[in-house]
């Protein structure tokens, strides 16, 4: 079992920066550093929208051109926290945002995280104009 619980959200002026963190409770046979992890994001009435994508070492990552050069995912698998650091915010990047994990992928991919297995509840992050 994966318990997911994000923090860090709030509300910021357009390129403004944020760092969301998420904190993880691993139990079960598979080690933290065995899930693929990522973020995702959910405006209200839009479909969720993967963001960022990290393999289950660290070692790779991935994201969609809306944020590339902007967003940077991390992955602590010693303090077993995923983090956010998000550069340059728009007023489109106005989301719930969700961090996802699942120990099945082998490939990372931002578009996979909206189907990952484990989410966490997720926090807000508004950008003004």
């Amino acid at each position: 079992q994966v318990r997911l619980v994000e923090s860090g959200g709030g509300s910021v002026q357009a390129g403004g920066s944020l760092k969301l963190s998420c904190t993880a409770t691993i139990s079960g046979r598979y080690s933290y550093s065995s899930y693929y992890m990522g973020w995702y994001r959910q405006a209200p009435g839009k479909q969720r929208e993967g963001v960022a994508a990290i393999a289950d070492d660290g070692s790779v990552t991935d994201y969609p051109e809306s944020v590339k050069g902007r967003f940077t995912i991390s992955k602590d698998n010693a303090e077993h926290i995923l983090y956010l650091e998000m550069n340059s915010l728009k007023p489109e990047d106005t989301a719930m945002y969700y961090c996802a994990a699942d120990h099945r992928y082998a490939s990372t991919w931002y578009a996979d995280v909206i189907d990952y297995n484990y989410r966490g509840q997720g926090t807000q992050v508004t950008v003004s104009s």
